[in-house]
């Protein structure tokens, strides 16, 4: 592992002054699997008041000194140290109730959740590798330091961190640990929504999203409960060879994993389908309404879970509109001023998603929604009428006719409907010898 600078000057402090200095964690394991390393977490045997002390000339922040750790920020990068310790009881399931010093570094890493994140490394890159940690690397396994019953009673997030883990990484959990997840999942109604959110958004962003999603279902459906219908449900379709369960999983990994807004909005895509579900004589069956229905359940789950409002109203937004259907030019010019320009383009990949998660012959509808995209572009790049707002006759253009109040806006949406059907030209001439005949009559 080659060291940037920063990272080497504040080794080489403690080291010069005395203290052993070891980068551990994520950065570590990282660093040994050629991944690109982000943050780096330093652990020493100095005590945080000596630590502060060797970084006197530093901006030094006590961010959690009751619990041994002490950022400092070299050149513009924040690094966390902490002092080697040994965790006590963990009453809040979150963090350690009291702290207890150690001078081995051995103890500190048995504390840790996973043994890919229990080994330590020097400047010189020498390791500290007690409980097999390169070995699990190397065979692609996730296994808890210890026993892990103890390591999720500590932390149940731990439960959602090793499933995310599984996702990102592709690595299987190991049988004893897996069988822990299974056993202890509930206790994850006892995480903060904001922590579950956050595990939850990288977890659908992995590359082994799919297989996760589906051997450890029960781990989603602990904290979003909703899911539990979905889980198994034939959807007696021609369209759908899944279940409603892995259809959604399936559509979701079909969006590129740095898209995290169009990965979430699939992963709640088709949630209200249960509730809406209804067999026709021939036991066929039909979903009229989910995607309202599953518009308004996902907007109760992500505020629950904490999401901003923004986010909310966009990802609501698309699963509300993800199954009206488009057949010709004026629906998409219609569909573009109901969505705004981002979100319309977000709607058709959603689409097309939706579909390669279906019997394959609804996938050759894809082409069409590649139309439409080329006709949203055309249309935005010749700043066609969409909006009220690109209207060519204004609101004060109405009052000037004698319109007031509520009457204005009733007619301004009319104009645009008007326009967008092209039954008149965005022009102000043309509409304002309407509006004069209208008002007229």
């Amino acid at each position: 592992m080659e060291l940037d600078m920063n990272t080497g000057k504040i080794l080489s402090e403690l080291e010069k002054n005395g203290f052993e200095a070891y980068m551990v964690g994520g950065c570590v394991r990282d660093s040994i699997m050629g991944r690109e390393i982000h943050d780096t977490d330093i652990t020493t045997n100095a005590l945080p008041q000596q630590i502060t002390e060797v970084f006197r000339g530093y901006k030094v922040i006590p961010t959690g000194i009751q619990h041994g750790t002490v950022t400092v920020i070299c050149g513009d990068t924040p690094y966390e140290i902490t002092t080697y310790r040994i965790d006590g009881k963990y009453s809040d399931h979150r963090r350690p109730d009291t702290v207890e010093f150690t001078t081995d570094i051995t103890d500190d890493l048995a504390r840790r959740d996973f043994t890919m994140n229990a080994i330590a490394m020097d400047r010189n890159g020498n390791i500290v590798d007690p409980f097999g940690g390169i070995n699990d690397i190397e065979n692609r396994i996730i296994r808890c330091v210890g026993a892990p019953e103890q390591r999720f009673a500590e932390d149940a997030l731990r439960i959602m961190r090793a499933v995310r883990f599984s996702s990102q990484l592709g690595f299987r959990i190991d049988i004893r640990t897996a069988r822990a997840i299974y056993d202890m999942h509930p206790q994850l109604r006892d995480i903060s929504r904001e922590r579950l959110r956050e595990e939850l958004d990288k977890l659908i962003c992995g590359s082994n999203a799919v297989e996760v999603l589906m051997e450890y279902s029960n781990v989603i459906t602990s904290i979003i409960s909703e899911f539990k219908p979905c889980i198994g449900l034939d959807q007696r379709s021609p369209y759908h060879k899944y279940t409603v369960w892995e259809h959604i999983i399936r559509a979701m990994a079909a969006a590129p994993q740095e898209d995290l807004f169009l990965r979430r909005a699939l992963f709640f895509h088709d949630i209200g389908k249960p509730p809406c579900m209804k067999l026709d004589e021939t036991g066929r069956g039909h979903f009229k309404q989910h995607d309202r229905v599953g518009a308004e359940m996902t907007e109760t789950i992500m505020k629950r879970l904490r999401y901003d409002n923004r986010t909310i109203a966009d990802t609501v937004k698309l699963i509300a509109n993800h199954s009206k259907k488009l057949k010709n030019r004026i629906d998409v010019k219609k569909m573009l001023s109901v969505m705004g320009d981002k979100l319309f383009f977000k709607l058709m990949e959603l689409k097309k998603c939706d579909n390669s998660a279906k019997n394959p012959f609804v996938a050759d509808e894809n082409h069409v929604f590649d139309s439409y995209i080329e006709m949203g572009r055309e249309m935005i790049a010749n700043n066609e009428c969409r909006s009220i707002k690109g209207l060519a006759l204004k609101g004060t253009d109405l009052m000037a006719l004698g319109l007031k109040g509520e009457e204005i806006g009733s007619t301004l949406d009319e104009l645009l409907e008007l326009v967008m059907e092209e039954r008149l030209p965005n022009d102000k001439r043309t509409l304002t010898e309407y509006m004069r005949q209208r008002c007229s009559r």
